[in-house]
């Protein structure tokens, strides 16, 4: 079997090159390979490679800058997910694609389920739904995985920032109007490995059901919250170097930034473990077991 995954140099794509390795041959391609805003190249790399499953971890991810380029986020968010979509009917493949919790606009009071109604706030959160729309419109065997403050041990990242910032800073001031599931890339491309397992064998017999899931880890937390996290056990694991002794909670007006961001980025993760026969870990769970690899 083959499995072609794109945006293999990004931080889900990193992981899913290793995860996906004991179910076939894994061709990853970056942006070099695969541009999402080229897409007849696209079209040209699927055509050429014809994968049996294609997982889609390449994005237009830089929030704030997609206010000035609605264009590009259009581009490589809605329109590039749709021609993976269109290439996987064709082949017969099953299309996996990872999609944000900024496609809601944040006023619900409680966690965020697959079936609630959309409604973003910014062009970002505006163009992954358009790629989810354009994904279903196709009508290929798709699983679309909305997930949310996505952070690894590698690249740039919030834990990152904050373990920077804390090694530099005395005092931090934080976001702490914001809610939502620090979620670790390790744990989305494990998870995504499971679903790709079993999807395939429901396909065999008849049994697979196209949707969208929300990929998550279990609890909640404020940005101030996570900081405060990632501080408290870098201090636990030994590390001598942070300067920082206070984090400030602040509300998001006193952080204003180009996009508008969500204040409740909670989604319900109730479908996708009772599905797949799972069970999300807490992200805090998550959060140390990621940090181990950076002592």
């Amino acid at each position: 079997m083959k499995i072609l995954v794109t945006g293999a140099k990004g931080q889900v794509g990193w992981e899913l090159t290793r995860t996906l390795l004991p179910l076939g041959d894994v061709i990853a391609v970056d942006r070099s390979q695969a541009d999402l805003s080229d897409l007849d190249g696209l079209r040209r790399l699927m055509q050429a490679q014809q994968p049996d499953v294609i997982v889609n971890a390449a994005a237009y991810t830089a929030v704030d800058k997609a206010e000035t380029e609605p264009d590009l986020a259009f581009l490589v968010n809605g329109e590039a997910p749709g021609v993976l979509a269109e290439e996987a009917k064709k082949n017969g493949a099953l299309l996996i694609h990872y999609s944000t919790d900024y496609v809601f606009d944040g006023s619900k009071d409680s966690v965020y389920t697959e079936q609630d109604s959309t409604n973003p706030l910014n062009v970002y959160g505006a163009s992954k739904l358009a790629g989810e729309q354009a994904i279903q419109a196709a009508e290929a065997d798709h699983l679309i995985l909305r997930t949310t403050w996505v952070y690894t041990a590698r690249g740039h990242n919030f834990l990152k920032s904050i373990l920077r910032l804390a090694a530099e800073r005395e005092e931090l001031k934080i976001v702490a109007d914001q809610i939502g599931a620090p979620t670790w890339a390790r744990l989305i491309a494990e998870t995504t490995a499971h679903v790709v397992r079993q999807s395939l064998l429901e396909r065999q017999q008849g049994q697979f059901n196209s949707g969208i899931y929300n990929l998550t880890s279990s609890g909640e937390t404020s940005w101030h919250g996570f900081a405060q996290a990632i501080v408290e056990y870098a201090r636990q694991q030994g590390n001598q170097n942070l300067k920082t002794r206070n984090i400030h909670p602040i509300p998001t007006t006193d952080y204003p930034l180009p996009a508008t961001r969500p204040a409740n980025s909670r989604l319900s993760v109730a479908k996708l473990e009772q599905h797949f026969g799972l069970q999300m870990p807490n992200w805090e769970t998550a959060m140390r077991l990621c940090m181990q690899e950076l002592v």
